[in-house]
């Protein structure tokens, strides 16, 4: 090796680093969409519908959400409250408790009712210290006198009214009167449809004879007719429907002539005012409607004459054809709610005017009965509330002032 190539050898060779890759850029974000303008205060939303409790139905149109229809027996408006400061009435000879025996009072004798005594209708009266009850609610709320009967005659077609807004009757339905239709009848009803909206009802009877419902071939077997003792715990528990019709026991039920002799009308008075007092201690008293009513006159004189809007046309005993129909005497109306109007209400009204009432308030469509008449004088008994006042809430006192 020559000295060169040793030198050469001998020499470190220089160290090498290899060159680090440059960094690739990063992309560039791409454009979201531009944030939208606020929109510019508009003008605020009106009220809401007033809900109801899950399962129960639709909005109601008003805050009643629950109607309570408290059906007595055989009272005109002279007999009850004739005497009533402010009210459209006469005084009447004092009646006794109870009346026996019970007054005729089917289409025949509302023919006769001005006849002279000792026939005709029977002129007699109660005051306040007879129904102190029923004088207290009239003091604290809405009394209405000039509330007619549907029907110029006895029980069971007013009563229809009340369940159907129509009636094809002019009296009781019995076999000897083959003038008109026998039960059960295949009608529209106010039960029907609430059931078909989503709303419940019940119909509260201890004695089956004392509800109609079973003269209707749709509700007869329903389920939700139910025992009248089952109302207070219904009310109590705050399970009320949105509609109940409510029934007397018979000794309560106020009807002249009782079984047994026994006084009927003071105790029908109280009987009353604890299932007012039911409804008002239990949790839907603020928003609950109750109508208290009397189904027919029975026999007792009214000095309000009725108007005839609507004929018989269908036969029966004498005098029947061609007779009034539609209207039948006064009777007394309570209506007992937190937003009631307090005073006697004088506009005017009957059995279909309740039944209207629950079709306005819970959006329901026509019966096609009453109800549907155009230009009906009978009106839907909105008048009787002040929606707009905050509800009186206290407790219904039975005491009169």
């Amino acid at each position: 090796m020559s000295a060169e190539r040793a030198k050469s050898a001998a020499k470190p060779k220089p160290h090498r680093t290899k060159a680090r890759p440059k960094p690739k850029p990063k992309p560039k974000p791409k454009p979201g969409p531009k944030p939208k303008p606020r929109p510019k205060p508009g003008p605020r939303p009106g009220p809401k519908p007033i809900p109801k409790a899950p399962g129960k139905g639709p909005a109601t149109s008003s805050a009643i959400e629950h109607v309570v229809i408290i059906v007595k027996e055989n009272h005109t408006f002279d007999n009850y409250f004739g005497t009533f400061p402010g009210a459209a009435g006469v005084p009447l000879g004092r009646a006794v408790d109870p009346e026996m025996p019970d007054p005729p009072h089917d289409h025949e004798a509302w023919l006769h009712r001005d006849d002279p005594a000792p026939k005709g209708a029977v002129r007699l009266q109660y005051g306040k210290t007879d129904i102190p009850a029923y004088w207290a609610f009239a003091q604290q709320y809405a009394l209405c006198d000039n509330y007619f009967t549907e029907i110029a005659t006895q029980s069971e077609p007013n009563h229809l009214v009340l369940i159907t807004g129509g009636t094809p009757l002019i009296d009781n339905a019995t076999p000897n009167r083959a003038y008109q239709p026998q039960p059960p009848f295949d009608v529209p009803s106010l039960p029907a449809l609430l059931k078909a909206a989503g709303f419940e009802w019940r119909s509260y009877s201890d004695d089956p004879a004392a509800s109609y419902f079973r003269h209707i071939k749709a509700l007869a077997g329903d389920p939700w007719n139910v025992n009248g003792k089952q109302f207070d715990q219904d009310a109590a528990g705050g399970t009320l429907p949105a509609v109940s019709w409510l029934y007397a026991p018979g000794p309560f039920g106020e009807h002249p002539g009782p079984k047994g002799g026994q006084p009927n009308v003071g105790p029908g008075s109280q009987w009353t005012a604890a299932r007012v007092a039911a409804v008002a201690g239990g949790p839907l008293w603020p928003k609950t409607a109750i109508f208290i009513t009397w189904d027919d006159w029975g026999g007792h004189y009214d000095h309000v004459p009725p108007p005839n809007v609507l004929q018989w046309t269908k036969g029966g005993p004498a005098g029947y054809t061609g007779s009034q129909f539609r209207y039948g005497n006064r009777v007394p109306c309570l209506v007992v709610s937190p937003y009631a109007n307090v005073g006697v209400n004088s506009n005017f009204h009957s059995h279909v005017s309740i039944v209207k009432f629950c079709l306005r308030n819970f959006s329901l469509p026509a019966l096609g009965a009453f109800d549907a008449v155009p230009n009906d004088r009978s009106d839907d008994m909105w008048n009787c509330f002040n929606f707009m006042a905050p509800p009186r809430l206290a407790a219904p006192s039975p005491v009169p002032k």
